[in-house]
């Protein structure tokens, strides 16, 4: 199993940053994906950013693009969402996710580990 764990939520104004991590323990070197969803009550959880574990290349949604940045520190098995230019709209729990399958990107229901979330306010 993976366990992981995510920190850096907070309350935050409209333009600022913040800056989550996330870091895993356990079998974690059999992930394959890392990736950061967020959730709203009463919506689908939505795919923020993914990246392929020990490579550079990423993805981001579509609400986020150009605005944050996943950074990974394959070493020291932790995962950043560098977030810039914060909107209201991006207010949500934001969770860190591994997955073991191949090209699961931002595809929710292809990870199979979870953290138990971090709250971002933007106001």
């Amino acid at each position: 199993d993976v366990q992981l764990v995510e920190s850096g939520g907070g309350s935050v104004q409209a333009g600022g940053s913040l800056r989550l991590s996330c870091v895993a323990s356990g079998s974690s070197s059999s992930s394959a994906y890392m990736g950061w969803f967020r959730q709203v009550p009463g919506k689908e959880r939505e795919g923020v950013a993914a990246i392929r574990a020990g490579a550079a290349t990423a993805v981001y949604g579509d609400s986020v693009k150009g605005r944050f940045t996943i950074i990974q520190d394959y070493a020291k098995k932790t995962v950043f969402l560098q977030m810039d230019s914060l909107d209201p709209e991006d207010t949500a729990m934001y969770y860190c996710a591994a997955s073991i399958r191949a090209g699961a990107w931002l595809k929710a229901w292809l990870y199979d580990y979870w953290g138990q979330g971090t709250q971002v306010t933007v106001s």
